[in-house]
């Protein structure tokens, strides 16, 4: 780990109990977490040296990615230096003495409820849209109010003292937050495991700039697992590209998929070479299975 003047505390965004702060538990449970109000803070924290790492979440199974999270990493001054597949078991929450058949009306993340339609739908309760699952327990636990539940982490509830009604209430059972690690210095990770590299890039505003941008990955055989646009800079004629390859840049085909890459391509930007996260292998072999 890099050398900081608070090496064993990891920032995340959002309160105590949410399900950042489960993944900073449960993929380092010997650090500090430190929460933080925005995604920028817990940048800043890794920054100023008031964290070493940060664990910052890019994507759900469900839910799609995390809003805003891609422009920001580029900008960040960090390095993505490992990935965490944090498995979200949401929990009906409420207060002490509450019955799941006195609920009216449930809060939480957009992003929770929408993860939790089956249970919205088959209660019969209201939806209310809150800041962030924790908060939301948070704002229970305060009202006291038995008709008022929140969607939450079991962690969250033993953090504002509220009893589970319900256990494992998302629709999907894969449902999988996917988790960047970052820290002031790059890593050289192990070369005997798997790597992930992620890089930004922008291409040319030539047609067909993509494919031709792309066609090395096919041609060296280079499997690319994550492609994601989005404008920068207010534009609408050039958007930035976020991509995760298998592999690490000195491997020739890597190499030779990269070149190709930055000859079509305005910059070409690596934010991490890290190591594979076993979950990744589990998943395609459950797939391969299906």
């Amino acid at each position: 780990m890099p050398e900081t003047s608070n090496p064993r505390i990891i920032a995340f965004q959002g309160q105590l109990g949410a399900y950042s702060h489960l993944a900073c538990r449960t993929a380092y449970p010997d650090m500090t977490p430190l929460p933080c109000a925005a995604f920028d803070d817990a940048f800043a924290a890794v920054r100023e040296r008031r964290a070493g790492l940060a664990m910052m979440p890019v994507e759900n199974s469900v839910a799609g990615r995390v809003a805003d999270i891609h422009h920001l990493l580029p900008e960040s001054g960090l390095h993505i230096i490992g990935e965490h597949f944090q498995r979200v078991h949401h929990h009906l929450l409420a207060v002490p003495g509450a019955r799941i058949e006195d609920i009216r009306v449930v809060r939480s993340h957009v992003h929770a409820l929408s993860q939790c339609r089956d249970l919205i739908r088959r209660l019969g309760i209201q939806p209310v849209v809150a800041a962030d699952t924790a908060g939301a327990a948070g704002e229970v636990a305060e009202k006291g109010d038995p008709a008022v539940a929140a969607i939450a982490s079991e962690l969250a509830g033993q953090i504002h003292g509220l009893v589970s009604l319900e256990a494992n209430v998302e629709d999907a059972p894969h449902n999988t937050t996917r988790f960047l690690i970052m820290a002031r210095d790059a890593i050289k990770p192990p070369e005997s495991r798997p790597v992930v590299t992620s890089f930004v890039f922008r291409v040319r505003n030539v047609p067909a700039a993509l494919y031709k941008a792309l066609g090395g990955f096919a041609t060296n055989g280079v499997n690319m697992t994550k492609l994601e646009s989005y404008q920068v800079g207010g534009q609408f004629v050039a958007a930035q590209f976020y991509a995760d390859v298998e592999g690490h840049p000195e491997e020739r085909n890597v190499r030779l998929a990269l070149e190709e890459l930055d000859f079509f391509s305005r910059e070409v930007r690596i934010l991490g070479v890290y190591p594979a996260h076993p979950f990744r292998f589990k998943n395609r072999e459950a797939q391969d299975e299906d």
